[in-house]
């Protein structure tokens, strides 16, 4: 399993509810500092985090995201 951390950009207070309705989301809190929520995530494949942030992106409200893979 491949996990990462998505963070997100969202002027929307209840972001990072949403973001547990995301397919591989295991788990996502609000945040303060630059960016207003962190989608953890985990994923069979590396390619597949891709298609998880792009799900992400298209939620109305999300300005950006950046993500960041967990290394072993």
């Amino acid at each position: 399993m491949v996990r990462a951390i998505i963070l997100v950009k969202s002027p929307k207070k209840l972001i990072a509810a949403r973001l547990q309705k995301v397919e591989f989301v295991i788990d996502s809190f609000p945040t303060s500092g630059q960016f207003d929520a962190i989608a953890v995530i985990e994923v069979k494949e590396i390619v597949q985090i891709k298609e998880v942030a792009t799900q992400i992106q298209k939620i109305n409200g999300v300005d950006r995201t950046e993500t960041m893979v967990e290394v072993q």
